[in-house]
C-alpha cells in the first residue's frame, strides 16, 4: 500500500468505509504506526485513525451537493409578513423587491465555504464567507462582527467526540465545541439580542445543550450525530429570507436540512428578510 499523504481522500476499514474524509494531519507515531487526523468532507466530523485501518478512495465517493435548484423562489413565496396592500399591489405588478438578511459565514475549511457560497448565491441570500480556524474563531469573530455587521452569524468547522468517551455533559470529550461555545460568548458580547444577532453554531456530534446555552440560536447536533455539509447553510438561508415580521417555527426552519432533529434544532427566531417597493426605474 502506498503511504497516504496530506490531503489524500480516505475511508475507514473499521467503519464500513461510510464516511469519506480528508488528510489533514499526520501526528508522531503511536505503537510503531502512524495516527491521521481525518475531516470529513460531506459530513463535518473531525477523528483520528491508524494509518492501517485507511484506504484511499476515488473523488466520485464524494456525494453531490444536495440543495435543491430553485430553492430561493420557494423561501420567498413562504414569507407571511407582508401586508395585503402589498401582496395585491406592489407584488402583483412586479414592482416589489426584497432585501434579505445579511449573512457572516465563519469556518476552518476553504472549500466547504466555497460550496456553502454557491448555495448562498442560488437561493438569493447576500453572504460573507470568512476561512478562520476553529481554535482561532473565539480570537476573532468580534473583530469580524464589528467590519461585516451582519444579521446572521454561522459559526462552523469540524467537531466530533473523542472515542470511548460517552460523558456528552463533558466538554473535554469534544474535538472542537468549545471554541464554538467560546465564540458564540464573544459574538454576544458584540451583540447579546438573539432577535439582532441571529448565531447559528456546531459541526458533527458538537454539544447542543452548551452552544444554546452560549446564546446561539441554533446549533447542532442535538443526538450527537454527524450534520450534512449544507445543513447550517440551509437554516441561515431559511432565516436570511424569511421575513423580518414573521417567527419562523423551528420545524419549518429544520425542515429542509438533511439531518433533522436528530442533527439540527433551537429557538423561535424571527425572519430577518425586508420587503420594498417600488423598484427603481433604472
Amino acid at each position: 500500500m502506498s503511504e497516504i499523504k496530506i490531503g489524500d481522500i480516505v475511508a475507514r476499514k473499521s467503519y464500513g468505509y461510510d464516511t469519506v474524509f480528508k488528510v489533514a494531519n499526520i501526528q508522531e507515531l503511536r505503537n510503531g504506526e502512524r495516527i491521521l487526523t481525518l475531516k470529513g468532507i460531506e459530513f463535518r466530523i473531525e477523528a483520528d485513525s491508524p494509518e492501517s485501518d485507511l484506504k484511499i478512495v476515488s473523488e466520485k465517493k464524494i456525494d453531490k451537493p444536495r440543495f435543491k435548484k430553485g430553492e430561493a423562489k420557494k423561501m420567498i413565496s413562504e414569507t407571511k409578513g407582508a401586508s395585503s396592500f402589498f401582496r395585491k399591489g406592489f407584488q402583483r405588478e412586479g414592482q416589489a423587491f426584497v432585501n434579505p438578511g445579511k449573512i457572516l459565514h465563519i469556518d476552518g475549511a476553504k472549500d466547504y465555504l466555497d460550496k456553502c457560497k454557491e448555495y448562498y448565491v442560488e437561493i438569493g441570500a447576500e453572504a460573507v464567507i470568512i476561512d478562520v480556524a476553529e481554535k482561532e474563531q473565539p480570537m476573532k469573530v468580534y473583530a469580524l462582527l464589528e467590519q461585516y455587521r451582519p444579521d446572521i452569524l454561522v459559526l462552523t468547522g469540524h467537531d466530533g467526540m473523542i472515542k470511548g468517551n460517552a460523558e456528552f455533559n463533558n466538554i473535554q470529550n469534544y474535538r472542537n465545541s468549545l471554541y464554538f461555545i467560546n465564540a458564540t460568548k464573544e459574538a454576544r458580547k458584540y451583540n447579546n439580542s438573539l432577535d439582532d444577532l441571529v448565531i447559528y453554531a456546531g459541526a458533527c456530534q458538537s454539544n447542543y445543550e452548551a452552544i444554546l446555552a452560549a446564546g446561539a440560536n441554533y446549533a447542532s447536533s442535538p443526538k450527537r450525530v454527524f450534520i450534512h455539509m449544507f445543513d447550517p447553510a440551509i437554516v441561515a438561508g431559511k432565516v436570511s429570507l424569511g421575513g423580518i415580521g414573521r417567527i419562523l417555527p423551528i420545524n419549518e426552519v429544520v425542515a429542509d436540512t438533511n439531518t433533522g432533529f436528530e442533527g439540527v434544532g433551537g429557538l423561535e427566531t424571527w425572519g430577518k428578510a425586508r420587503r420594498g417597493a417600488p423598484k427603481a426605474i433604472i
